[in-house]
């Protein structure tokens, strides 16, 4: 049931049969319909989201009253408001499944029951936070570096599904223009 997460910790540390029945233990799976928030905005994150199967995504709502996908979470990708989680403040951001999903949702209060009882597990989160924080650089890196044209056929190049299983309107707000400029580009009058 859990052999995803346990596959995706097993990539970074070695966890023993007593530990993998810790924490196989304190998770739970749950199926979560397309388009049902994980969080909204003015909640406070108590939660980590493991996606096992689906697609996610974090949003804000810009001041044009216009929606802004800031990341996308699939299978063996972990989805928070890490600010809101660790400081135990009101979100700024929404996550909404983007698909039907299966997600294993980790409480804080879990969490560092866990982390007690399996102190290397530590390890596997700081690994996970830091490919996580280097991700978002990268993508801060292409927003300022490369035109719209560009950006959207790295993003094709680097992950060809999700051009066809996100939705445009989501695709093109993560890129940062418009869904009529994206469908310019796919059309190649750019």
């Amino acid at each position: 049931m859990f052999t995803s997460l346990l596959d995706h910790i097993q990539k970074f540390i070695t966890l023993d049969f007593e530990e993998i029945d810790i924490l196989e233990s304190k998770l739970s799976l749950s199926k979560i319909k397309k388009k049902e928030h994980l969080l909204k905005e003015g909640q406070v994150c108590n939660t980590m989201y493991f996606i096992t199967n689906g697609c996610a995504r974090q949003y804000i709502i810009n001041p044009r009253g216009t929606e802004q996908t800031l990341q996308f979470a699939i299978e063996n990708w972990w989805i928070t408001d890490y600010l809101s989680y660790h400081n135990n403040t009101p979100s700024h951001f929404y996550i909404q499944t983007v698909e039907n999903c299966e997600i294993i949702a980790l409480e804080k209060n879990t969490l560092e029951s866990i982390l007690i009882q399996i102190p290397k597990l530590e390890r596997y989160f700081r690994i996970v936070s830091q490919k996580s924080f280097g991700a978002t650089q990268m993508r801060i890196k292409f927003l300022f570096t490369m035109s719209a044209e560009e950006r959207y056929n790295h993003f094709k190049n680097q992950q060809p599904d999700f051009v066809q299983r996100v939705p445009q309107y989501m695709l093109a707000s993560y890129l940062d223009f418009s869904a009529e400029f994206m469908s310019k580009i796919r059309a190649g009058k750019v």
